[in-house]
C-alpha cells in the first residue's frame, strides 16, 4: 500500500543511517522500524549486551599516580574559579 508520511528530521537521519549500515532500502528499514514499534518490547528477541573494547597500547603516561593528579587539578581548577568570582568587576 502506498502512503504519505511526514517524518521529523531526526527520525530520517536515523532511518537513512540505518539504510545505509544494513545495506537495505529505506523502505525496508522503515517497514520493519515500523513494525519493531508496533509489536512492543515483548515481541522482541533480546540480544545479549555485550561490551566492545579496544586495545588502547601502552599509556604514555604513568598511571600509578592519575587519581592523585586528577585530585590536584580538579583542587586548582575550583581555586581558580573562586579567584575569578572573587575579582570586583
Amino acid at each position: 500500500m502506498r502512503t504519505t508520511v511526514t517524518l521529523d528530521p531526526d527520525v530520517e537521519a536515523l532511518l537513512r543511517r540505518a539504510a545505509r549500515e544494513r545495506n537495505e532500502s529505506f523502505k525496508q528499514v522503515l517497514n520493519a522500524a515500523i513494525r519493531d514499534g508496533l509489536r512492543g518490547p515483548a515481541a522482541k528477541a533480546a540480544k545479549p549486551f555485550k561490551q566492545r573494547t579496544f586495545n588502547l597500547g601502552k599509556p604514555l603516561v604513568d598511571l600509578t599516580k592519575a587519581l592523585t593528579l586528577a585530585a590536584e587539578l580538579e583542587d586548582a581548577e575550583a581555586i581558580a574559579k573562586m579567584q575569578r568570582r572573587s575579582k570586583p568587576r
